[in-house]
């Protein structure tokens, strides 16, 4: 093995894998930094992984990749894993594998390695991303192999002179992108604990109690294309309403999850932004999805997700799913209204040039339209099956 492409986040894990990798392997390491939004300085990271010791570093930007290709999808498909985590982590993976395999193919690398530990979903996210990609790179995981503790990696890292941020004090593990924030370790493993205000970065409160906020978002096919009547993009519309939401505390998850591997973790994630858009865009579906449509839609979002989350989306499935959530979107466009409040947000309205939500039918009001005869016949024929169930004796009360 002569050239390892590593995938290097600045962090504790990746920082030491670069010493361990030269010294076990004696090969050539190359750091890729990949940006998906992460608001840590990766020029930063970049000088920390040649000064550990990375014969080379690069920074590639996946930003608006990540956004077009990965996280628009996710609204449209209102994608959240056990029905709270908006996938940050998860969607991020596989686009980064992707940057890894093609790093290693313009560089002349013949390994890639991730920092992932033997229990987390980010080891299987990385691995079955790059064997489908590119099954005849090898893949080199320090850490499944190594298989130290957290206090031991600090250790370490202190012993080889390496330059990083987590200490036994503040022993957190945090990753972060443009769409989320997640906190693990330390304190937080314990489920009953509830997790101390130093941890949120993305939603600290800087508003009061009393204050509230009204938000318009405009969407055009499930795409997020304004804020406040401001046209913006993508990126900078989920960069701006973070902010906004996240001063009001807004996007804090705090959940134990069912990791792949068979156990249950504690995890605490940030995503102020991801929360407010999903559940306008829900809103909005409401207003212009037949029934038929949104319900069958329900089912395959939770199967969407766990595609996600279990690290198959260069699958023959997700593509298909893609395709249907994707046409799903043809008429879901118009404005959401959003109040913002103290820890809470609510949708307040919603408007489409494409809603199928008739007042003259839904009202009660003197204007009401619908002809209450029809719903008898409507009636006994829905239920024929049953009253004839019930003549042969065969409905148990």
């Amino acid at each position: 093995m002569k050239k390892i492409v590593l995938a290097y986040s600045g962090g504790l894990d990746t920082s030491i894998s670069i010493n361990w990798l030269k010294e076990k392997y004696g090969a050539e390491v190359i750091a890729a930094l990949v940006d998906v939004g992460q608001p840590e300085n990766l020029q930063e990271a970049y000088r920390r992984a040649i000064g550990v010791g990375a014969d080379k570093a690069l920074i590639v930007d996946a930003k608006e990749e990540f956004v077009n290709d990965y996280i628009l999808p996710a609204i449209g498909a209102n994608l959240f894993y056990e029905k709270k985590y908006p996938l940050a982590t998860a969607l991020a993976r596989p686009l980064i594998a992707k940057k890894l395999v093609e790093t290693a193919k313009s560089e002349g690398g013949d390994a890639v390695a991730h920092g992932c530990t033997g229990k987390g979903n980010d080891q299987v996210r990385f691995d079955v991303g790059i064997r489908s990609l590119d099954p005849g790179l090898a893949i080199i995981a320090p850490q499944r192999e190594w298989n130290i503790s957290r206090e031991e990696a600090i250790e370490y890292a202190k012993e080889k002179n390496i330059k990083i941020t987590v200490t036994k004090k503040s022993p957190y593990s945090i990753d972060e992108n443009i769409w989320g924030r997640s906190i693990e370790c330390g304190v937080l493993e314990d489920p009953y604990r509830e997790p101390p205000e130093e941890i949120y970065s993305w939603t600290r409160i800087t508003k009061k109690p009393g204050d509230i906020q009204y938000l318009e978002i405009d969407f055009d096919r499930g795409v997020p294309t304004a804020l406040d009547g401001q046209k913006m993009a993508p990126y900078d519309l989920i960069k701006s309403l973070g902010k906004i939401a996240g001063a009001f505390g807004v996007g804090r998850i705090d959940m134990v999850e069912n990791r792949l591997v068979g156990i249950k973790s504690r995890e605490i994630y940030e995503a102020p932004a991801a929360v407010v858009l999903i559940e306008a865009h829900r809103e909005l579906e409401a207003l212009v999805l037949d029934r038929e449509l949104a319900h069958y839609k329900y089912i395959q979002e939770e199967k969407m997700a766990e595609l996600a989350y279990y690290g198959l989306w260069f699958t023959p499935l997700r593509n298909c799913l893609s395709s249907f959530f994707e046409e799903s979107q043809r008429y879901v466009t118009g404005r959401v209204k959003v109040k913002l409040g103290h820890h809470n947000f609510s949708i307040v309205g919603r408007k489409s040039p494409h809603s199928i939500y008739d007042i003259g039918l839904a009202t009660y009001d003197k204007g009401d339209r619908f002809d209450p005869r029809h719903s008898e016949s409507f009636i006994k024929l829905w239920g024929y099956t049953y009253e004839l169930l019930g003549k042969k004796g065969r409905i148990d009360g």
